[in-house]
């Protein structure tokens, strides 16, 4: 089974084939038991998030490593692709802009740190 560097790889090497936008990795595992890595990208309409998504899934395939869980394909604004050790959030622009995940975890980190 491929590593955790190596899956983060896989997933964003395929959103880049796809031209998804703002790809962050963000290393969540200190903060949540649920996993170690959101993986998150952004596309400009419904079909290309979903061709961003299917990507993902085929390139975990390869490694292979099937998602236990995934939500949100039919509607394809916001598909969540659970990998285990990395979740991966991909959105159409508006829902990432509109749900700042990014914003939340990041406020968590800065947290985590002043009470270090």
């Amino acid at each position: 089974m491929a590593n955790l560097q190596e899956q983060i790889q896989a997933i964003t090497q395929a959103c880049q084939d796809k031209k998804a936008s703002d790809i962050d990795v963000l290393p969540v595992g200190k903060m949540t038991s649920l996993t170690e890595y959101f993986v998150l990208a952004s596309g400009n309409s419904t079909a290309q998030v979903d061709a961003i998504a299917d990507a993902v899934i085929e390139k975990m395939e390869d490694l292979g490593i099937e998602p236990s869980h995934r939500q949100g394909q039919r509607e394809a604004r916001w598909i969540v692709l659970d990998f285990g050790d990395v979740i991966v959030h991909i959105f159409h622009r508006e829902e990432r802009d509109y749900y700042g995940l990014e914003r939340l975890w990041k406020k968590d980190r800065e947290e985590d740190h002043e009470e270090d």
